[in-house]
């Protein structure tokens, strides 16, 4: 099992962490990436190879996305089956967490694992803030409860790396990517509770609220805005066409046509990204039975409310908010479901290079079968 710890510009708490995992767990293999830290760091990642890491990265810093998507390409290559736990570089994660969730990622049977911070005793207003915004929004937007959608402190089991490869974003954004796109991938998420550690306040943190907020809050946008934006031209296209024909079947109909291509052609290539030209007559058959479902369920739902005597506006909002939810689990769960994982990321190959002060793999490292040992 590999120990994957992405890093920029680190302090002594990167080389107490690598000491303290091969001391606890010397049959684990610790690789360091080192997201362009500069020279001035060359001796303490050296410190830290030393003391038992793979030191590998690039020269320009990337971002956290990419410097976990260089790990997870070396890992498949130079470490293939293995499994792989990605923890922080700046002591917010403990031994015995990382420790607990590679255990539960070896029993997990293909599971992705997070270690979930319960966000309790002295944590920074902005973290608790920022938590409880991004869980709020996530289990909005995607129905799945998860109590820490920040956490760094995640176990990939080996057979996911491909996967993980193509998803999209470079920076704090990718860790929500992999998230929202786990579902739609058949991936099931497993969560434990781990210890909430903040030093300093949280000082030496990377993220930047403004430009990583907003990076990290597009994924659940997209998934919301394109919900809004179909039930935006859905609303004004029924009460257009209801002015000019006084029908309401043909309304509902004739505005659910309109509103239903775009939000088709928004989910596919956006939002689920399902976007592989094999699959659109797929895609679109399943859509359009979906759709059906809709109008049918829309039409009574309409019928009923304004016989009540519920104004057409009012009764439009009422059974689309109903409606989204079931939409939403359906499209992700059958209508843009892929087959299976991509297998693009046998051509990645990121614009960077290995530094000079790469280690050698160990030849002596077991392999997760021999970790059985302390998990039990």
């Amino acid at each position: 099992m590999i120990i994957l710890i992405p890093s920029f510009e680190p302090d002594a708490r990167l080389v107490q962490l690598v000491s303290s995992l091969r001391e606890a767990a010397p049959q684990l293999q610790v690789v360091i990436v080192d997201d362009g830290s500069g020279p001035e760091y060359a001796d303490l990642f050296t410190t830290a190879q030393l003391a038992g890491a793979d030191v590998i990265g690039y020269d320009d810093n990337r971002g956290k996305g990419h410097a976990l998507k260089f790990g997870f390409n070396y890992s498949r290559k130079n470490h293939p089956g293995e499994a792989v736990v990605c923890a922080d570089s700046d002591g917010q994660h403990t031994v015995a967490d990382i420790l607990r969730v590679a255990a539960q990622l070896h029993a997990s049977e293909g599971a992705m694992v997070l270690g979930g911070r319960a966000f309790a005793g002295e944590v920074p207003a902005r973290s608790r803030f920022g938590n409880a915004v991004s869980r709020a929004a996530f289990k909005f937007a995607t129905g799945v409860a998860v109590r820490d959608t920040q956490t760094g402190l995640r176990g990939y089991p080996a057979n996911m790396l491909d996967w993980l490869l193509n998803v999209k974003g470079e920076r704090f954004e990718y860790e929500l990517n992999l998230l929202l796109g786990s579902r739609s991938a058949g991936i099931r998420i497993e969560e434990i509770e781990i210890e909430t550690v903040y030093l300093q306040h949280n000082a030496s943190s990377h993220f930047r609220p403004i430009v990583d907020s907003i990076r990290v809050f597009a994924p659940l946008l997209r998934y919301i805005s394109s919900s809004l934006a179909s039930f935006v031209i859905d609303a004004v296209g029924l009460l257009l066409l209801f002015a000019l024909t006084d029908s309401l079947l043909v309304s509902v109909i004739g505005a659910r046509l309109v509103s239903a291509s775009v939000n088709f052609l928004i989910n596919r290539h956006l939002v689920f990204q399902s976007g592989t030209h094999e699959h659109v007559a797929r895609d679109a058959l399943r859509y359009v039975i979906l759709a059906l479902a809709l109008v049918a369920s829309s039409y009574v739902w309409l019928a009923v409310l304004v016989d009540w005597g519920v104004p057409l506006v009012v009764a439009k909002v009422f059974s689309d908010v109903t409606l989204y939810i079931i939409s939403f689990q359906v499209q992700r769960r059958f209508v843009f479901k892929p087959g299976a994982v991509a297998k693009a990321a046998e051509s990645y190959a990121p614009p960077s290079r290995l530094p000079s002060r790469r280690s050698t793999a160990l030849s002596n490292v077991p392999s997760a079968s021999g970790i059985t040992w302390w998990l039990r």
